[in-house]
């Protein structure tokens, strides 16, 4: 049999196990994969530097405000990823994977390049955001895209009974793409220094993508369409209407609906939790210098990144069902616990603090507000507001305890407590002055509390810290290494690209891309640093329980079948 991809495919299951093998198939993967990591590079370099965007594209902001927005922007590329899978799915099904593939590397290239010109918040005031957010919504439209050429462009190269290892490959390049992030970010800082890389050194990531781009659309522009796709277009048997087939048509559509919250919802919390937020949580929450959060991170994602091409090999053997299921049970279980134990190892004066000093703020309920000001126009007046709102920029976990009606706010860490005030009647001026003052008073007290303002690289437990990230990310190669299997095994081939693309999005591009900004938004309404992990969890269970009662298993279906 022919090592070609042009070789004559009779079926899944003949001459397709050959066709797509060798040197061809080596080929395939290889170019896919490498286009994906340029675009996941691309995409997670804003997640890596959130902490540093938010200083200069929000910085009219007060921290915590500028902090979420900052991730809202974050989000805003995953909030129109459905639509580029729709768009982009249509064309692949239309007009082919490899020229649809290609589109989303020069959309997003040339987004990237732009972010790293892009005056700042001090330069040319809101315009700066606004310009951001936009430019994060062509970056999103671009990944709507590229997902589902990769995964269906080797799917349909390869053998059905080796396609969830085949296809893992492809699942691991978005690792390796924030890897890489994190890895030219630290080169970055290490050869600029940490002052000039916060000042302008952030934009040479950004800017240093655009040789990537020419590599990677070298590479492209060597490979040939997929044989599935050129055999369904010569036999008559491709869609005219992607959209109406896919949408229009009920099983179909059930199918996307179990997709997206028997697999996906769970996947994207489970692979956002494990590769976003948790580096977020380190570098903001337990005060950990942002440099080293980078080595840690990128070390646990080397370490675990040969896990998603040994649980594709797995889901070959025992089914994709049961190896993605089990890790959002996993994960549902041991999520609490396993961020409890990082607290510990990353920051223990921080846990020792939370144990032995407790904060609250005792207040009259009337006075206390959801401390979350996306658009900077709440002034946190009241005296319990003023308390509450310092402990939100602070980062430090508090509980709010009623007190009688008409008391003015305390805040207590451990037996200590200094009295809030009440600012309703002041000047926005005088406010501003008293607050300022007031907050000194509280660093005082909480530094007397046991509460870092950092934390002590010193007393940092690397080896802990590194196996509680690898535990975590073990749970995201568990969800991801099968899917790319599972979604392209799910629908027929006429309309596969459009189909499995949608359900993906929604999920990683919704569930999994508003993760952060939701559960840093419910940690600074709660008081409660591990409340964000709420959100995961419920996500997780959702697809758990989905996922057992409706999820077929997929495993060795016939790509041909349309």
């Amino acid at each position: 049999m022919s090592t070609s991809s042009d070789a004559t495919i009779v079926g899944d299951k003949g001459v397709t196990a050959e066709a797509g093998s060798g040197r061809e198939r080596a080929k395939v993967i290889t170019a896919s994969s490498v286009a994906s990591v340029f675009e996941w590079f691309d995409f997670f370099l804003y997640g890596a530097l959130a902490v540093v965007i938010s200083r200069k594209f929000f910085s009219g902001l007060d921290q915590a405000s500028a902090f979420v927005m900052a991730l809202l922007a974050f989000a805003a590329g995953f909030a129109v990823r459905p639509f580029g899978a729709i768009v982009f799915g249509f064309l692949g099904d239309l007009w082919g994977r490899k020229n649809t593939f290609m589109v989303t590397l020069l959309l997003m290239g040339a987004a990237t390049f732009c972010v790293g010109l892009l005056p700042t918040y001090d330069q040319i005031g809101a315009s700066a955001a606004w310009i951001l957010v936009v430019l994060r919504m062509l970056q999103g439209l671009s990944v709507g895209g590229v997902y589902g050429g990769a995964a269906v462009y080797v799917a349909e190269h390869v053998s059905h009974q080796r396609r969830g290892f085949y296809t893992s490959w492809i699942q691991i390049t978005a690792t390796v793409g924030m890897a890489l992030s994190l890895l030219v970010i630290f080169l970055t800082r290490t050869a600029v220094g940490e002052e000039v890389f916060n000042d302008w050194g952030w934009r040479l990531p950004f800017l240093s993508s655009i040789l990537l781009l020419g590599v990677t659309m070298w590479i492209q522009l060597r490979l040939q369409e997929s044989p599935v796709y050129l055999q369904m277009k010569a036999s008559g048997r491709s869609s005219s209407r992607p959209w109406a087939d896919a949408f229009g048509n009920w099983k179909n559509l059930r199918l996307i609906l179990i997709a997206l919250f028997g697999a996906m919802v769970g996947q994207a919390v489970v692979w956002y939790t494990a590769q976003f937020y948790v580096l977020f949580f380190i570098e903001r929450t337990l005060k950990v210098d942002g440099a080293l959060t980078n080595i840690l991170v990128a070390s646990a994602l080397v370490i675990s990144t040969p896990l998603y091409v040994f649980f594709g090999w797995l889901s070959d053997k025992v089914g994709r069902k049961p190896v993605i299921l089990a890790a959002c049970l996993l994960a549902a279980i041991t999520y609490f616990p396993l961020f409890n134990a990082l607290t510990s190892a990353a920051n223990p004066d921080l846990a020792r603090a939370i144990r032995s000093a407790p904060v609250t703020v005792h207040a009259d309920p009337r006075e206390c507000s959801i401390q979350f000001d996306p658009i900077g126009s709440a002034t946190f007046s009241s005296s319990c507001d003023i308390a509450r709102s310092y402990l939100a920029r602070a980062g430090v976990t508090y509980d709010t305890v009623p007190a009688p009606a008409g008391t003015v706010a305390e805040m207590r860490v451990g037996d200590r407590a200094l009295p809030s005030f009440r600012g309703e009647q002041l000047s926005a001026a005088d406010l501003k002055t008293q607050r300022a003052a007031w907050a000194k008073e509280a660093d005082t007290l909480i530094s007397a509390g046991g509460y870092p303002l950092k934390a002590d690289s010193s007393k940092i437990n690397v080896p802990l810290v590194l196996l509680i990230l690898v535990a975590l990310m073990s749970f995201a190669a568990m969800v991801y290494g099968p899917m790319a299997a599972l979604l392209t095994e799910l629908f027929p081939a006429k309309v596969r690209y459009t189909s499995m693309s949608l359900p993906y999005h929604l999920g990683v591009g919704w569930f999994g891309g508003f993760l952060p900004s939701i559960a840093f938004a419910v940690v600074a309404a709660t008081g409660n640093i591990f409340s964000g992990l709420w959100y995961p969890l419920i996500g997780a269970s959702l697809t758990f329980i989905v996922g057992v009662l409706l999820l077929p298993e997929t495993k060795g279906t016939d790509l041909h079948a349309s």
